[in-house]
């Protein structure tokens, strides 16, 4: 019976102006998944470490786009997907993306890599869907790629990945959840022009700051005036955390993904930790409990073992 165990890191969507359209990979917090390749055409979706995941296929994020897979051969065929969930579910560093990603990832290396990236892409997008209700990109296209992605469009999916910088990537996560759906549900469905035309400019400019290598640039463009003063309401302290981290000489960053989670890039490993430690004081003057990484952006993606 053929099996192999993948590695699917954490993400940071958004990066907080390209909402929906850019993603970056961690190096930390990852998933641990162990896929067996099965001769009948079933999924089996377990927790390896008791964490309460759906165990119907079509309601997990791993088990939905494994059943899109055999649906799609004609071959006697299923999966057994056995996770360590490191990366919690409503976290906002990609827990649905990082479970869809290294399922597809294992599934195609196990049946001789007959996959592009894209259509892995593809594939792991229904779990997303599972996730929110809706098909997005940005966290499972640099689970995949590793690195930076800009999603340029879904449907037709076009994928472009960009040359990750050398920065550090410092990450809080409050332990409070913030699920994507509710996340979704409290945006706007009209935007201002004016807002409009500045969130244009600042993805532009992170795009330009990140092919150029310009870190100053990409720092200057790390504004969101349209999704973060609506989301950031959901989590506690953070402007002062924001605030904080700039003045510890962070270039910038903003919620990761639907949140609660926190990015922020930072120059130097040096800088990452004077970083952490003020996201650490906020919550810990706050009384809520938390969780802090701090890693460089992981150019690789899943990987195979």
């Amino acid at each position: 019976m053929k099996s192999c165990t993948v590695y699917a890191p954490g993400t940071v969507a958004n990066l907080v102006c390209g909402f929906d359209i850019l993603g970056l990979c961690l190096s930390s917090p990852t998933d641990k998944m162990e896929v067996k390749l099965l001769n009948e055409r079933k999924i089996i979706v377990k927790s390896a470490d008791g964490y309460p995941l759906p165990e119907d296929p079509a309601l997990n994020t791993a088990g939905a786009p494994l059943l899109e897979i055999i649906k799609d051969i004609n071959e006697n065929i299923g999966f057994e997907v056995l996770i360590y969930k490191n990366i919690k579910p409503g976290s906002g560093v990609g827990s649905s993306a990082a479970s869809a990603a290294g399922a597809v990832v294992a599934a195609n290396h196990l049946l001789g890599n007959r996959f592009s990236k894209e259509q892995q892409i593809q594939y792991a997008m229904f779990g997303e869907k599972v996730a929110s209700g809706v098909k997005h990109a940005d966290n499972v296209a640099p689970c995949i790629y590793g690195g930076i992605t800009l999603i340029r469009s879904i449907n037709p999916l076009d994928i472009i990945p960009l040359p990750a910088p050398d920065l550090y990537v410092t990450v809080v996560h409050p332990q409070i959840e913030v699920r994507t759906a509710d996340a979704r549900a409290i945006l706007k469905h009209q935007i201002e022009l004016k807002n409009a035309i500045k969130q244009w400019g600042n993805i532009a400019g992170l795009v330009a700051g990140i092919l150029k290598n310009d870190v100053e640039l990409i720092g200057r463009s790390l504004e969101d005036h349209i999704i973060e003063p609506i989301r950031s309401q959901l989590i506690p302290g953070f402007a002062e955390l924001k605030q904080n981290c700039l003045s510890a000489g962070a270039l910038g960053g903003g919620i990761s993904g639907s949140g609660p989670s926190i990015f922020m890039l930072s120059k130097t490993e040096e800088t990452a930790i004077k970083v952490e430690a003020e996201m650490q004081k906020i919550y810990t003057n706050l009384q809520v409990d938390y969780h802090t990484y701090i890693s460089k952006i992981n150019k690789q993606g899943c990987t195979i073992e």
